[in-house]
């Protein structure tokens, strides 16, 4: 089945109709390769399951259905070789919020919860929202231009005190699109255990691996002594363009471990959005044709901006493994300490600034939209950095 991802999406409508985060944010004139928010249309087997639950005009208190649950455990088996049980299973809108009910289930006021940057802006939040102490270890930069970021394991190591009590992981990693080593997987489970660590695996883009053939190993799969201790969080939102209709998973092997979990959502959690849950489920069924062919396009779009970035002066980029974001090193390109506001005022292109993340002089560009459009950003920004 041919999928279109060449036609631009209009999604700068008036925004009553069509208000979208990534495109209302900066003024018309603005092309945005910020927020992890692909401009391409849903797999249509979502569109049209959520048009036959959208037909039945009852939008009332959902739950989710056993046929979601063991949709996940299939696709699981199938991709990851991982058995996962329905039980294990608990939906909830979003896997920032679980980032942080994981803080508050698993850590008292005051505890460490420890961070690895750069890293999601919301890995960074969390302690202070939840009134842990927050805690930073870096990766290794790359150790030449194109060279991968790398887990520092010393640095890790050295980050732990005995207050911290929890590992907020990512893996695949954003914003550098590593897909770990099982050498560094197996150095990281080796912390965990020694310092009796609880961990957080949100591993939200696993299905958007570059590298043909590429399998997702997930931690708590990987290491099955760390199942005890790890919560992985998994979604279709970033894989199948679904972020909108907020739905999430937790997966949680250990029993204590998941009434803990299920503990402190108590009480701050609406019910499932019967929709997000109609979407999740089309999505696991159905859209692994769809996702195959994303990937390709994904692909094309990663290796044109490499090359593209080959021709800046002072500018370098680590190949993302994974997903539809690079991590551009604009420390050297003469925009000063916040490039994505220089590119923003002088190019017209809205982009992550790397402050964010915890490392100044970088920034994160989505390359999940149209070959149009990534070129005519790409093109603004030819200007500006080879003047």
């Amino acid at each position: 089945m041919a999928f279109d991802f060449a036609t631009p999406v209009e999604r700068r409508a008036p925004e009553g109709q069509y208000a979208s985060q990534k495109w209302h944010r900066y003024a018309a004139d603005v092309l945005p390769l910020w927020v992890a928010d692909m401009d391409f249309h849903s797999p249509p087997a979502v569109i049209d399951a959520l048009q036959r639950r959208v037909a039945h005009g009852v939008y009332g208190y959902g739950e989710v259905p056993a046929t979601l649950s063991e949709a996940l455990c299939q696709w699981s088996a199938h991709h990851y070789a991982w058995s996962i049980e329905p039980e294990w299973q608990q939906w909830l809108p979003g896997v920032v919020p679980a980032l942080h009910f994981a803080a508050m289930a698993l850590t008292q006021p005051g505890e460490g919860v420890l961070t690895i940057a750069p890293i999601y802006p919301p890995f960074l939040a969390v302690a202070e929202r939840t009134g842990r102490l927050a805690q930073q270890a870096m990766l290794a930069e790359p150790a030449a231009p194109g060279e991968p970021w790398r887990l520092d394991i010393e640095a890790l190591e050295a980050a732990i005190t005995p207050q911290t009590r929890l590992l907020l992981w990512c893996h695949p990693h954003n914003p550098t699109g590593r897909v770990w080593t099982l050498r560094e997987l197996e150095q990281l489970a080796a912390v965990v255990e020694r310092h009796d660590l609880w961990v957080v695996s949100d591993e939200l883009h696993c299905d958007l691996l570059l590298d043909e053939g590429a399998r997702h190993r997930p931690l708590a799969a990987l290491f099955p002594e760390l199942a005890k201790r790890t919560i992985t969080l998994w979604a279709p939102s970033k894989t199948f363009n679904l972020a909108g209709l907020t739905s999430a998973c937790a997966v949680i092997p250990d029993p204590a471990l998941r009434h803990r979990f299920a503990e402190a959502t108590k009480g701050f959690l609406p019910d499932g959005n019967v929709l997000g849950l109609v979407a999740a489920e089309a999505a696991y069924r159905e859209g692994e044709p769809w996702r195959q062919a994303l990937l390709d396009v994904l692909r094309r779009h990663g290796t044109a901006l490499e090359a593209r970035v080959a021709t800046w002066p002072g500018v370098s980029l680590s190949a993302p493994e994974s997903t539809y974001l690079a991590w551009l090193d604009m420390r050297d390109a003469g925009l000063g300490e916040t490039p994505a506001q220089t590119l923003l005022e002088k190019a017209g292109v809205a982009l992550s600034e790397g402050a964010a993340f915890g490392c100044p002089g970088f920034v994160r560009l989505n390359f999940g939209t149209t070959a149009s459009q990534l070129e005519a950003a790409l093109s603004r920004m030819d200007a500006l950095l080879k003047a």
